[in-house]
Formats: C-alpha cells, sequence, structure tokens
C-alpha cells in the first residue's frame, strides 16, 4: 500500500508540474494536420490560400484547390526543401504555419480568423487584424481542444484547429438537414467534405430539382455514431435521393423503387458530387441499379433510401 501511495504522490507531482510548465492537459488525440490538394475545397483550402500569401506566394482566395493554387505550394515546397508534390501534409502545414499572437498583422491572422469562423462561428472580421476578439476566440478554442489557452497560436494551436471537425451550413437555400436516426447535432465532417459537398448542393440547386436533404455525417469531434458502421472520420455524409415533385426535403423519404423517385435528377446530383471533388469521392453507396450499371455508384445493403458519399 506505501508502494502504491508512493506512486500516485509521484503522478499527483508530476502532474502539477506539467500545468506548471503550462503543458497542455489533453489535445484532441486524433488531431493531425489534414491533406489538402488539387480538388480540395472549403475552409483548410482559404486557410492554405491565405498562409501562402503570407510567405508570398499570393493566390486567389476562393477556396478551391486548383491549379493556381498549386503552383504556389509546389513552388513554397521547392523553397523550403520538401518534397514538390503540390499535396499540403503535415511537414507543408507546418511549414506554412506561423505562429500568431495579439497584436500581429497580414495573411495568417485572416487565416486563423477564418478558420475560427468557420469551424467554431467565431463570427470575427476576417481583417487580418489580431485583437483582443481575435485573442478571446483563440483562447476560447484552446480550452475547448484541452490546450494551453495561452492567445498564442502556434504549431499545435493550428495543427487542431485545421484538423476541427465542421458543421454544415443549412442556412442558404440549397440543402435541409435531416436526422433520421434521432442523432442530434450529427451533422459534422471534415472541411474538405462539408467544401465539397456544399458546392455540389449549390450547383444541383440551379437545376431546379429542389434542395437536398443530408442526413447523418458525423459528430463534432467524431467517434461513434448509433446507427452507423462508419461515419466516425469526418469522411461520411448521408444525402437522400431527388423526388419527382422535388420535394425531398418536406415530403416523405422514398426509394430508388418508389413511383415519385427521380432518377435522371438522382443521377444528375451524383455526377454534381464528383465534379466538385475531382480524385476525393472514394465511393457513394447507393442501390439504384441503373446508376450502379453506370459506375456512378455501389450496391451496398441498406442504402435503398439514401447515399452514403465516402470522401478522401
Amino acid at each position: 500500500m506505501r508502494r502504491l501511495a508512493r506512486i500516485i504522490t509521484l503522478f499527483a507531482a508530476l502532474a502539477g508540474l506539467l500545468l506548471g510548465l503550462g503543458v497542455p492537459a489533453q489535445a484532441f488525440p486524433q488531431a493531425a494536420f489534414p491533406l489538402t490538394s488539387n480538388g480540395s475545397r472549403g475552409s483548410d483550402v482559404v486557410a492554405l490560400q491565405h498562409l501562402l500569401a503570407a510567405h508570398g506566394r499570393p493566390v486567389a482566395v476562393d477556396g478551391a484547390f486548383g491549379s493556381g493554387t498549386q503552383s504556389a505550394v509546389v513552388g513554397f515546397q521547392q523553397s523550403k526543401g520538401l518534397a514538390a508534390d503540390g499535396i499540403v501534409g503535415p511537414a507543408t502545414w507546418g511549414a506554412l504555419a506561423i505562429t500568431v499572437r495579439q497584436g500581429d498583422n497580414g495573411p495568417a491572422v485572416t487565416a486563423l480568423q477564418s478558420l475560427l469562423n468557420a469551424k467554431r462561428g467565431a463570427g470575427l472580421s476576417a481583417d487580418g487584424a489580431f485583437g483582443p476578439a481575435t485573442g478571446t476566440a483563440v483562447r476560447t478554442f484552446q480550452s475547448h481542444a484541452g490546450i494551453s489557452a495561452d492567445g498564442v497560436v502556434g504549431p499545435t494551436t493550428w495543427q487542431n484547429l485545421l484538423w476541427h471537425y465542421e458543421n454544415i451550413n443549412f442556412g442558404g437555400t440549397t440543402m435541409c438537414a435531416q436526422s433520421p436516426d434521432g442523432n442530434a447535432g450529427a451533422h459534422w465532417a471534415t472541411a474538405g467534405a462539408v467544401g465539397q459537398l456544399e458546392a455540389a448542393a449549390a450547383t444541383f440547386a440551379v437545376t431546379g430539382n429542389g434542395r437536398l436533404p443530408v442526413g447523418d455525417a458525423g459528430f463534432e469531434h467524431g467517434g461513434d455514431i448509433p446507427g452507423h458502421g462508419s461515419h466516425e472520420v469526418g469522411m461520411d455524409i448521408d444525402v437522400w435521393p431527388a423526388r419527382t415533385d422535388s420535394a425531398q426535403c418536406t415530403a416523405g423519404r422514398i426509394t430508388w423503387q418508389s413511383s415519385t423517385y427521380d432518377r435522371a435528377a438522382t443521377r444528375r446530383l451524383v455526377q454534381e458530387i464528383r465534379a466538385k471533388a475531382p480524385g476525393h469521392v472514394q465511393l457513394i453507396f447507393f442501390n439504384d441499379p441503373q446508376l450502379i450499371s453506370e459506375g456512378l455508384t455501389t450496391s451496398y445493403a441498406n442504402h435503398d433510401n439514401h447515399l452514403h458519399i465516402r470522401y478522401r
């Protein structure tokens, strides 16, 4: 018993020392810099484009990773002696991430503000000026992530913020939220998955086939979700097929066998999903045999009434 007491005392002393040194008690254990590449979309790409500008390589800030962004990334990688593959992974993010704190100004601060707005609803003016409001938002996020809430945005804060999932925006006229399994708050996914889906929904909306119903994606920090065997790592999003009356957001749920199923509109939806995320759609589960024969979707049990998109 005395030995156990000594061990407990030792661990308590070590914990106190770590807290005294300002070492974070716990960050998200799964947090990692995202892989971002040609075809990616969303708030991580916006941040990337601002960070490139901070390193003297300005590109259009449009949230779409196209040829211009790729060229700037390759040039940056070459300048830092990194593998010049145009893929922004941990090493490239680490080189791009500039430590910023209150009083700083510039594109790196704009990148920070845009991420805090997209992922935590901070409501900041993305003006590139690190003032008190930005400092408060940073400390709030750091506390949320379980890291030292010192208001200084260094590598650990950048990594946790870039990793953090994003809530799908249903404030516009292109999508509607559905919760068929009763999973409240299950519309979170990676920034890339959210950006790519939102782009597809915006294009689909102009076809006149109604809004896109979005079912479960995942929880804010991932993990097990009732009713699903996946949807744990921010890459899976369920959407519903189109109806002939375009009322898929307000009328009853259908399957591909229903008389009100609109195959042409659903085909167009799948095509838009793939077109807005070239190289970033791993699969789409949906059991319409015609769409399967066209190579647009893949058969999987229990996917008659929804399309399961898995991004990568």
